[in-house]
């Protein structure tokens, strides 16, 4: 299980990017966090998301 923006997600061995698509974000959008670890957006591709990972979402949005 993966605890994805504080819900458990039984999700395994999956890249970063393939969650983010498949989920729906807006790669230009978002930041993400594992384990308290800042990814950066050039290694969603390389990056697994793997069993007991604690993943952050954070959604950036405009206005005034």
């Amino acid at each position: 299980m993966v605890k994805i923006n504080s819900k458990f997600v039984d999700i395994q061995n999956t890249s970063l990017q393939e969650f983010i698509v498949n989920a729906g974000y807006n790669i230009n959008r978002i930041a993400v966090e594992i384990n308290g670890n800042i990814i950066p957006k050039n290694k969603y591709g390389t990056t697994q998301i793997i069993d007991g990972d604690e993943v952050e979402i954070v959604h950036f949005v405009g206005g005034g």
